[in-house]
Protein backbone atom coordinates (compact mmCIF):
# COMPACT_ATOMS: atom_id res chain seq x y z
CA UNK A 1 0.00 0.00 0.00
CA UNK A 2 0.95 3.61 -0.61
CA UNK A 3 2.63 4.94 2.44
CA UNK A 4 0.58 8.28 2.78
CA UNK A 5 -3.19 5.40 2.40
CA UNK A 6 -1.39 3.58 5.13
CA UNK A 7 -0.58 6.91 7.16
CA UNK A 8 -4.16 7.83 6.54
CA UNK A 9 -5.22 4.48 7.68
CA UNK A 10 -3.35 4.74 10.85
CA UNK A 11 -4.80 8.41 12.00
CA UNK A 12 -8.26 6.95 11.08
CA UNK A 13 -7.76 3.72 13.61
CA UNK A 14 -6.30 6.04 16.23
CA UNK A 15 -9.28 8.56 16.00
CA UNK A 16 -11.22 5.28 17.11
CA UNK A 17 -8.71 3.66 19.56
CA UNK A 18 -8.38 6.75 21.32
CA UNK A 19 -11.97 7.51 22.31
CA UNK A 20 -11.30 4.66 25.16
CA UNK A 21 -14.88 3.68 24.79
CA UNK A 22 -14.24 0.28 24.18
CA UNK A 23 -10.72 -2.40 24.69
CA UNK A 24 -8.41 -1.23 22.39
CA UNK A 25 -7.94 -4.99 20.88
CA UNK A 26 -11.61 -5.17 19.88
CA UNK A 27 -11.51 -1.82 18.10
CA UNK A 28 -8.49 -2.88 16.09
CA UNK A 29 -10.20 -6.37 15.20
CA UNK A 30 -13.55 -4.11 13.89
CA UNK A 31 -11.18 -1.63 11.88
CA UNK A 32 -9.23 -4.26 10.02
CA UNK A 33 -12.72 -6.33 9.29
CA UNK A 34 -13.70 -2.99 7.48
CA UNK A 35 -9.97 -3.30 5.64
CA UNK A 36 -9.93 -6.87 4.58
CA UNK A 37 -7.62 -6.17 1.40
CA UNK A 38 -4.55 -4.97 4.04
CA UNK A 39 -1.73 -7.52 4.36
CA UNK A 40 -0.10 -9.00 7.16
CA UNK A 41 2.57 -6.45 6.83
CA UNK A 42 0.41 -3.40 6.83
CA UNK A 43 -1.94 -4.50 9.46
CA UNK A 44 0.98 -5.22 11.85
CA UNK A 45 2.27 -1.75 11.66
CA UNK A 46 -0.85 -0.14 12.10
CA UNK A 47 -1.79 -2.29 14.95
CA UNK A 48 1.76 -1.65 16.40
CA UNK A 49 1.48 1.90 16.41
CA UNK A 50 -1.84 1.94 17.87
CA UNK A 51 -0.73 -0.17 20.92
CA UNK A 52 2.95 2.59 20.88
CA UNK A 53 0.66 5.55 21.00
CA UNK A 54 -1.34 4.11 23.92
CA UNK A 55 1.64 3.27 25.82
CA UNK A 56 2.92 6.92 25.46
CA UNK A 57 0.33 9.01 24.77
CA UNK A 58 0.97 11.31 27.31
CA UNK A 59 4.74 11.88 26.01
CA UNK A 60 3.48 11.68 22.50
CA UNK A 61 0.48 14.16 22.61
CA UNK A 62 3.33 16.52 24.42
CA UNK A 63 5.65 16.41 21.37
CA UNK A 64 2.45 16.60 19.08
CA UNK A 65 1.83 19.86 20.26
CA UNK A 66 4.34 21.54 18.08
CA UNK A 67 3.29 20.13 14.78
CA UNK A 68 -0.06 21.17 12.61
CA UNK A 69 -2.60 19.37 11.10
CA UNK A 70 -5.23 16.60 12.73
CA UNK A 71 -3.37 15.82 15.84
CA UNK A 72 -4.39 11.76 15.12
CA UNK A 73 -1.67 12.59 12.31
CA UNK A 74 0.72 13.99 14.14
CA UNK A 75 0.31 11.06 16.92
CA UNK A 76 0.72 8.49 14.21
CA UNK A 77 3.70 10.00 13.11
CA UNK A 78 5.25 9.73 16.39
CA UNK A 79 4.90 6.65 17.39
CA UNK A 80 4.85 4.77 14.10
CA UNK A 81 6.17 1.39 13.73
CA UNK A 82 5.80 0.57 9.88
CA UNK A 83 9.51 1.13 9.15
CA UNK A 84 11.39 4.74 8.87
CA UNK A 85 12.16 4.62 5.05
CA UNK A 86 8.05 3.63 4.68
CA UNK A 87 7.49 6.55 6.84
CA UNK A 88 9.77 9.33 4.98
CA UNK A 89 7.66 8.29 1.98
CA UNK A 90 4.60 9.28 3.47
CA UNK A 91 6.14 12.87 5.13
CA UNK A 92 6.08 16.47 3.07
CA UNK A 93 9.14 18.37 3.46
CA UNK A 94 6.87 20.48 6.32
CA UNK A 95 6.78 17.20 7.81
CA UNK A 96 10.23 15.49 7.76
CA UNK A 97 11.36 18.90 9.17
CA UNK A 98 9.06 18.52 12.29
CA UNK A 99 9.38 14.93 13.29
CA UNK A 100 13.61 15.44 12.54
CA UNK A 101 13.01 18.90 15.13
CA UNK A 102 10.72 16.45 17.81
CA UNK A 103 13.36 13.58 17.77
CA UNK A 104 16.41 16.16 19.16
CA UNK A 105 14.28 16.65 22.33
CA UNK A 106 16.32 14.64 24.74
CA UNK A 107 13.44 12.78 26.37
CA UNK A 108 15.33 12.00 29.59
CA UNK A 109 14.78 15.65 30.78
CA UNK A 110 11.21 15.50 30.76
CA UNK A 111 8.82 15.23 33.64
CA UNK A 112 8.29 12.38 35.25
CA UNK A 113 4.62 11.93 33.95
CA UNK A 114 5.90 11.93 30.39
CA UNK A 115 8.37 9.46 31.40
CA UNK A 116 6.22 7.21 33.12
CA UNK A 117 3.09 7.88 30.98
CA UNK A 118 0.38 6.55 33.94
CA UNK A 119 -2.51 8.50 35.20
CA UNK A 120 -1.56 9.74 38.35
CA UNK A 121 -3.44 7.72 40.79
CA UNK A 122 -2.20 4.45 39.43
CA UNK A 123 1.60 6.41 39.42
CA UNK A 124 1.31 7.09 42.96
CA UNK A 125 -0.21 3.57 44.00
CA UNK A 126 2.59 1.68 41.72
CA UNK A 127 5.59 4.23 43.36
CA UNK A 128 4.09 3.61 46.78
CA UNK A 129 4.29 -0.12 46.81
CA UNK A 130 7.60 -0.78 44.69
CA UNK A 131 10.18 2.55 45.71
CA UNK A 132 12.89 2.51 43.41
CA UNK A 133 11.95 -0.84 41.36
CA UNK A 134 8.79 1.63 39.88
CA UNK A 135 11.08 2.89 37.00
CA UNK A 136 11.95 -0.95 35.87
CA UNK A 137 8.50 -1.65 35.62
CA UNK A 138 7.75 0.89 33.73
CA UNK A 139 10.16 -0.02 31.34
CA UNK A 140 8.89 -3.63 31.02
CA UNK A 141 5.34 -2.68 30.78
CA UNK A 142 6.52 -0.42 27.97
CA UNK A 143 8.50 -3.49 26.08
CA UNK A 144 5.89 -6.05 23.95
CA UNK A 145 4.82 -9.39 25.62
CA UNK A 146 6.81 -12.56 24.40
CA UNK A 147 4.63 -15.59 23.38
CA UNK A 148 4.47 -18.14 26.21
CA UNK A 149 2.95 -21.49 25.11
CA UNK A 150 1.40 -24.07 27.49
CA UNK A 151 2.21 -27.30 26.76
CA UNK A 152 -0.58 -29.80 26.99
CA UNK A 153 0.51 -33.03 28.65
CA UNK A 154 -2.26 -35.13 27.85
CA UNK A 155 -0.85 -35.28 23.99
CA UNK A 156 2.98 -34.52 24.56
CA UNK A 157 6.17 -33.75 26.38
CA UNK A 158 7.61 -30.40 26.40
CA UNK A 159 11.18 -31.07 24.68
CA UNK A 160 9.26 -32.96 21.88
CA UNK A 161 7.27 -29.63 21.34
CA UNK A 162 10.23 -27.69 21.46
CA UNK A 163 11.66 -30.10 18.70
CA UNK A 164 8.73 -29.96 17.19
CA UNK A 165 9.03 -25.94 17.32
CA UNK A 166 12.37 -25.64 15.73
CA UNK A 167 11.30 -28.26 12.70
CA UNK A 168 8.88 -25.64 11.64
CA UNK A 169 11.75 -22.59 12.35
CA UNK A 170 10.15 -21.80 15.43
CA UNK A 171 13.21 -21.24 18.19
CA UNK A 172 11.62 -21.92 22.05
CA UNK A 173 13.16 -21.84 25.53
CA UNK A 174 11.86 -23.56 28.80
CA UNK A 175 9.99 -21.07 30.76
CA UNK A 176 11.99 -20.46 33.88
CA UNK A 177 8.82 -21.41 36.34
CA UNK A 178 6.18 -23.17 34.70
CA UNK A 179 6.79 -27.23 33.87
CA UNK A 180 4.36 -26.58 31.18
CA UNK A 181 5.64 -23.66 29.55
CA UNK A 182 7.54 -22.94 26.07
CA UNK A 183 8.81 -19.45 25.73
CA UNK A 184 8.61 -18.57 21.86
CA UNK A 185 11.02 -15.96 20.10
CA UNK A 186 8.91 -13.11 18.08
CA UNK A 187 5.24 -13.28 17.15
CA UNK A 188 5.30 -16.35 14.39
CA UNK A 189 1.98 -17.42 13.06
CA UNK A 190 1.02 -20.82 14.83
CA UNK A 191 -2.72 -21.33 14.30
CA UNK A 192 -1.38 -23.10 10.62
CA UNK A 193 0.43 -25.59 13.12
CA UNK A 194 -0.50 -29.16 13.16
CA UNK A 195 1.12 -28.71 17.12
CA UNK A 196 -1.26 -26.19 17.81
CA UNK A 197 -4.29 -27.59 15.84
CA UNK A 198 -4.43 -31.01 17.29
CA UNK A 199 -4.08 -29.13 20.63
CA UNK A 200 -0.40 -30.20 21.88
CA UNK A 201 0.21 -26.85 22.83
CA UNK A 202 -1.90 -23.40 23.84
CA UNK A 203 -1.12 -19.74 24.23
CA UNK A 204 -0.95 -19.36 27.74
CA UNK A 205 1.11 -16.50 29.84
CA UNK A 206 3.82 -18.18 32.24
CA UNK A 207 1.85 -16.41 35.25
CA UNK A 208 -1.48 -18.20 33.80
CA UNK A 209 -0.24 -21.64 34.20
CA UNK A 210 1.35 -20.64 37.70
CA UNK A 211 -2.39 -19.91 38.78
CA UNK A 212 -3.81 -23.21 37.69
CA UNK A 213 -0.64 -24.99 39.01
CA UNK A 214 -1.25 -23.33 42.86
CA UNK A 215 -4.65 -25.61 42.73
CA UNK A 216 -3.13 -28.82 42.32
CA UNK A 217 -5.91 -30.65 40.78
CA UNK A 218 -5.36 -34.13 40.80
CA UNK A 219 -6.98 -37.38 38.84
CA UNK A 220 -10.78 -38.02 39.74
CA UNK A 221 -11.19 -34.98 41.87
CA UNK A 222 -14.15 -32.48 41.49
CA UNK A 223 -12.87 -28.91 40.54
CA UNK A 224 -14.35 -25.24 39.67
CA UNK A 225 -12.99 -22.61 37.59
CA UNK A 226 -15.16 -20.14 38.91
CA UNK A 227 -14.61 -17.42 36.48
CA UNK A 228 -13.34 -19.16 33.42
CA UNK A 229 -13.59 -16.39 31.08
CA UNK A 230 -12.12 -18.63 27.81
CA UNK A 231 -10.72 -20.99 29.58
CA UNK A 232 -7.12 -20.92 29.40
CA UNK A 233 -6.73 -22.04 33.18
CA UNK A 234 -9.72 -24.90 32.58
CA UNK A 235 -7.60 -26.65 29.98
CA UNK A 236 -4.51 -26.39 32.20
CA UNK A 237 -6.86 -27.59 35.29
CA UNK A 238 -8.09 -30.71 32.93
CA UNK A 239 -4.86 -31.89 32.04
CA UNK A 240 -3.60 -31.77 35.42
CA UNK A 241 -6.90 -34.14 36.16
CA UNK A 242 -5.81 -36.41 33.33
CA UNK A 243 -9.07 -35.98 31.56
CA UNK A 244 -10.74 -38.01 35.26
CA UNK A 245 -12.83 -36.53 37.80
CA UNK A 246 -15.33 -33.41 36.96
CA UNK A 247 -13.86 -29.90 35.84
CA UNK A 248 -16.53 -27.64 36.01
CA UNK A 249 -16.20 -23.82 34.08
CA UNK A 250 -18.68 -21.12 35.20
CA UNK A 251 -18.81 -17.82 33.84
CA UNK A 252 -21.25 -15.40 33.48
CA UNK A 253 -20.95 -14.73 30.12
CA UNK A 254 -21.67 -17.06 27.38
CA UNK A 255 -20.16 -15.58 24.70
CA UNK A 256 -16.43 -16.51 26.92
CA UNK A 257 -18.06 -20.42 27.08
CA UNK A 258 -18.22 -19.85 23.51
CA UNK A 259 -14.80 -19.00 22.81
CA UNK A 260 -14.04 -21.82 25.07
CA UNK A 261 -15.18 -25.21 22.86
CA UNK A 262 -13.19 -24.74 20.10
CA UNK A 263 -10.37 -24.37 22.33
CA UNK A 264 -11.76 -27.24 24.47
CA UNK A 265 -12.44 -29.77 21.22
CA UNK A 266 -8.18 -29.51 20.15
CA UNK A 267 -7.13 -30.53 23.74
CA UNK A 268 -8.96 -33.60 24.14
CA UNK A 269 -10.41 -33.03 27.25
CA UNK A 270 -14.06 -34.69 28.01
CA UNK A 271 -14.47 -34.33 31.61
CA UNK A 272 -15.19 -30.39 31.57
CA UNK A 273 -18.53 -29.13 31.86
CA UNK A 274 -18.80 -25.22 30.72
CA UNK A 275 -21.89 -23.84 32.36
CA UNK A 276 -22.97 -20.16 32.12
CA UNK A 277 -24.31 -18.72 35.33
CA UNK A 278 -26.26 -15.92 36.43
CA UNK A 279 -23.94 -14.52 38.99
CA UNK A 280 -22.18 -15.91 41.91
CA UNK A 281 -24.85 -17.06 43.69
CA UNK A 282 -26.25 -19.22 41.10
CA UNK A 283 -28.54 -22.09 41.84
CA UNK A 284 -25.74 -24.40 40.15
CA UNK A 285 -23.50 -23.03 42.68
CA UNK A 286 -25.59 -23.62 45.83
CA UNK A 287 -26.17 -27.27 45.00
CA UNK A 288 -22.23 -28.04 44.46
CA UNK A 289 -21.77 -26.50 48.11
CA UNK A 290 -19.74 -28.35 50.15
CA UNK A 291 -18.89 -30.66 47.37
CA UNK A 292 -15.66 -29.58 45.62
CA UNK A 293 -11.93 -30.74 45.92
CA UNK A 294 -10.45 -27.47 44.09
CA UNK A 295 -11.73 -24.13 43.61
CA UNK A 296 -10.26 -21.47 41.41
CA UNK A 297 -11.38 -17.62 41.01
CA UNK A 298 -9.48 -15.79 38.72
CA UNK A 299 -11.63 -12.82 39.90
CA UNK A 300 -12.82 -9.95 37.55
CA UNK A 301 -10.16 -6.72 37.93
CA UNK A 302 -8.35 -4.33 36.44
CA UNK A 303 -6.65 -6.02 34.64
CA UNK A 304 -3.72 -3.68 35.03
CA UNK A 305 -1.48 -6.29 35.03
CA UNK A 306 -1.58 -7.24 31.56
CA UNK A 307 -0.63 -3.60 30.50
CA UNK A 308 2.50 -4.87 28.14
CA UNK A 309 -0.67 -6.50 26.07
CA UNK A 310 -3.07 -4.03 26.54
CA UNK A 311 -1.70 -0.51 27.09
CA UNK A 312 -5.56 1.01 26.64
CA UNK A 313 -6.23 0.02 29.97
CA UNK A 314 -4.20 2.16 31.78
CA UNK A 315 -6.72 5.31 30.61
CA UNK A 316 -9.69 3.52 30.79
CA UNK A 317 -9.77 2.16 34.61
CA UNK A 318 -10.12 4.48 37.66
CA UNK A 319 -9.98 4.80 41.25
CA UNK A 320 -13.96 5.00 40.99
CA UNK A 321 -13.33 1.50 39.06
CA UNK A 322 -11.43 -0.47 41.47
CA UNK A 323 -13.73 0.29 44.24
CA UNK A 324 -16.98 -0.89 42.09
CA UNK A 325 -14.53 -4.02 41.32
CA UNK A 326 -13.45 -4.11 44.84
CA UNK A 327 -17.02 -5.16 46.42
CA UNK A 328 -17.47 -7.60 43.16
CA UNK A 329 -14.35 -9.11 43.83
CA UNK A 330 -15.11 -9.82 47.92
CA UNK A 331 -19.01 -11.04 46.59
CA UNK A 332 -17.37 -13.52 44.19
CA UNK A 333 -15.03 -14.93 46.99
CA UNK A 334 -17.69 -15.33 49.58
CA UNK A 335 -19.93 -17.34 47.39
CA UNK A 336 -17.23 -19.33 45.84
CA UNK A 337 -15.73 -20.26 49.21
CA UNK A 338 -18.80 -22.20 49.90
CA UNK A 339 -17.82 -24.79 47.30
CA UNK A 340 -14.84 -26.68 49.23
CA UNK A 341 -15.18 -29.80 51.41
CA UNK A 342 -13.54 -30.02 54.14
CA UNK A 343 -10.03 -30.12 53.52
CA UNK A 344 -10.60 -28.56 50.20
CA UNK A 345 -8.46 -25.85 48.25
CA UNK A 346 -9.64 -22.17 47.67
CA UNK A 347 -7.17 -20.30 45.26
CA UNK A 348 -8.11 -16.48 44.65
CA UNK A 349 -6.44 -15.08 41.59
CA UNK A 350 -6.24 -11.55 39.82
CA UNK A 351 -4.04 -9.97 37.04
CA UNK A 352 -4.05 -6.96 38.72
CA UNK A 353 -1.01 -4.89 40.41
CA UNK A 354 -2.79 -3.59 43.12
CA UNK A 355 -3.04 -3.88 46.43
CA UNK A 356 -6.47 -2.98 46.31
CA UNK A 357 -7.72 -6.22 44.95
CA UNK A 358 -5.49 -8.23 46.03
CA UNK A 359 -4.02 -8.30 49.74
CA UNK A 360 -6.91 -6.16 50.71
CA UNK A 361 -9.35 -8.69 49.45
CA UNK A 362 -7.30 -11.40 51.06
CA UNK A 363 -6.81 -9.60 54.66
CA UNK A 364 -10.89 -8.86 54.66
CA UNK A 365 -11.97 -12.68 53.88
CA UNK A 366 -9.27 -13.82 56.55
CA UNK A 367 -10.67 -11.41 59.29
CA UNK A 368 -14.12 -12.94 58.15
CA UNK A 369 -13.97 -16.36 57.33
CA UNK A 370 -10.82 -17.04 59.24
CA UNK A 371 -12.58 -19.51 61.83
CA UNK A 372 -13.02 -22.32 58.69
CA UNK A 373 -9.88 -21.38 56.24
CA UNK A 374 -6.50 -21.71 56.83
CA UNK A 375 -3.98 -19.88 54.44
CA UNK A 376 -1.08 -21.83 53.05
CA UNK A 377 1.82 -20.88 51.43
CA UNK A 378 1.87 -20.38 48.00
CA UNK A 379 6.13 -20.92 47.46
CA UNK A 380 5.14 -24.67 49.34
CA UNK A 381 2.36 -25.49 47.06
CA UNK A 382 4.46 -24.31 44.13
CA UNK A 383 7.43 -26.54 44.70
CA UNK A 384 5.13 -29.54 44.89
CA UNK A 385 4.05 -29.34 41.55
CA UNK A 386 7.49 -28.98 40.07
CA UNK A 387 7.97 -25.36 40.20
CA UNK A 388 11.95 -24.34 40.73
CA UNK A 389 12.97 -20.96 42.58
CA UNK A 390 9.47 -21.24 43.45
CA UNK A 391 10.54 -19.18 46.75
CA UNK A 392 11.26 -15.28 43.72
CA UNK A 393 7.55 -15.73 42.67
CA UNK A 394 6.16 -15.45 46.60
CA UNK A 395 5.91 -12.58 48.84
CA UNK A 396 3.84 -12.97 52.49
CA UNK A 397 2.97 -16.20 51.36
CA UNK A 398 0.75 -15.01 48.16
CA UNK A 399 2.02 -15.24 44.51
CA UNK A 400 3.24 -11.67 43.33
CA UNK A 401 3.79 -12.16 39.70
CA UNK A 402 5.38 -8.66 38.07
CA UNK A 403 6.54 -8.14 34.29
CA UNK A 404 9.92 -6.55 35.57
CA UNK A 405 11.29 -9.32 37.69
CA UNK A 406 9.39 -12.47 36.19
CA UNK A 407 8.79 -11.30 32.40
CA UNK A 408 5.29 -12.70 32.75
CA UNK A 409 2.07 -10.54 32.82
CA UNK A 410 1.43 -8.92 36.69
CA UNK A 411 -0.49 -11.79 38.56
CA UNK A 412 -1.44 -12.18 41.93
CA UNK A 413 -2.92 -15.37 44.15
CA UNK A 414 -3.56 -16.75 47.80
CA UNK A 415 -4.92 -19.88 48.61
CA UNK A 416 -7.02 -21.56 51.88
CA UNK A 417 -7.79 -24.69 52.78
CA UNK A 418 -11.12 -25.37 54.30
CA UNK A 419 -10.22 -26.60 58.20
Amino acid sequence: MHPNALLDLATELLRSVLRLDQPADAVVSAFFRQHRALGARDRHALAETAYNVLRQRLLLAHLAQSGSGALERRLAILGWQGGDNFLRGALGPHEQQWLAQVNTVDRTTLADKLRHNLPDWLAGALQTQLGEEFWPLVQAMDAAAPLDLRVNALKTKRDEAAKALAAAGITAEPTPYSPWGLRVDGKPALNKLELFTNGSVEVQDEGSQLLALLTGAKRGEMVVDFCAGAGGKTLALGAMMRNTGRLYAFDVSGHRLDNLKPRLARSGLSNVYPAQIAHERDERVKRLAGKIDRVLIDAPCSGLGTLRRNPDLKWRQSPKAVQELQAKQQAILASASRLPKSGGRLVYATCSLLTAENEEIVAAFDAEHGRDFVRLDAAELLREQGVERADELVQDRCLRLWPHRHRTDGFFAAVWQRR
